[in-house]
């Protein structure tokens, strides 16, 4: 049964006239005749009554018409978000944030996307370590992924770098140094950090202790969380201060501070994650994400 054969026939039962159905299909009424003879023979019934001066449909012509108007919407929403994949706007993509980017960045890569890519579905994860965001999108379980790192491409990975972010101290409000408009790093030299894990499950903790050491001391006292929204906390509580980059400051909390650090400011890179091997969705939505983000 062809297609072109169902779509003749939706219009000849919606004209009831074989010449005016002609006209609008373009073809000639005896070409016309001969596809309707054809469709007949396949279903093996007949589907017009012609006994009439009018056509008029048989009790099968009415259930043909029905079903035929299913199959055709079906194709044409299916050639629809076939073009819709093909030109990447279509499709789901999986995109992880670092923790310092889930508070600025998620949300407004999020409200860029709904506007440019309405019908792209997106399952965003924020709160992630850097490190585990480039072995999920090494594994295939993220296909995107926002974080710092200054690490070169590789392994099968394509890592744009997004911007510089500088650090900024956290302080609880009732910090001596939380009334200032800039900060010496050096100032902080006997009190307690907070920082995300040390060790491999981190990027943000080598760079705050590296800080530390180009002011000239190394911190004594470390309290280590996994999230960021954690850390701030825990500066609120007043159970030490913590070096950010200048995103974090999105992450608006009673009892917290945000200062800029004097003198040549630290700084921190962002970057975009993906595969080397990337369907025509999740670069479309690695473009947007970089439009946003180097912007």
């Amino acid at each position: 049964m062809e297609i072109r054969h169902l779509r003749s026939f939706l219009v000849l039962a919606e004209e009831r006239h074989f010449g005016r159905a002609a006209q609008r299909l373009h073809i000639a009424q005896p070409a016309l005749s001969q596809q309707l003879k054809t469709l007949e023979r396949e279903v093996g019934t007949t589907l017009l009554d012609r006994s009439t001066r009018h056509v008029d449909l048989t009790e099968a012509g009415r259930l043909l018409q029905d079903r035929a108007g299913q199959i055709i919407a079906a194709l044409e929403r299916t050639r629809t978000e076939l073009d819709l994949l093909t030109a990447g706007r279509a499709g789901s993509v999986r995109l992880g944030f670092v923790g310092t980017a889930t508070y600025d960045v998620l949300p407004l890569v999020a409200q860029r996307l709904r506007a440019e890519l309405p019908a792209v579905h997106l399952d965003l994860r924020g709160e992630l370590l850097g490190p585990d965001l480039l072995d999920a999108v090494r594994e295939g379980t993220l296909d995107l992924a926002v974080l710092r790192t200054s690490a070169a491409p590789g392994g099968g990975l394509v890592i744009h770098h997004l911007r510089d972010e500088p650090l900024v101290a956290v302080l609880p409000a009732g910090h001596r140094l939380a009334g200032s408009s800039a900060v010496d790093l050096a100032a902080f030299a006997d009190e307690v950090f907070v920082t995300h894990p040390a060790g491999h499950r981190s990027t943000m903790q080598p760079r705050v202790l590296e800080a530390c050491r180009r002011a000239g001391f190394e911190p004594t006292d470390v309290v280590e969380v996994s999230e960021t929204g954690t850390l701030v906390v825990f500066i609120a509580a007043g159970m030490g201060v913590a070096l950010v980059p200048e995103s974090v400051r999105s992450l608006r909390l009673d009892g917290v501070v945000y200062v800029p650090l004097t003198g040549a400011p630290e700084f921190t890179p962002l970057a975009l994650a993906r595969r080397t091997e990337a369907s025509p969705v999740v670069r479309r939505v690695a473009d947007v994400v970089r439009s946003v983000i180097s912007n």
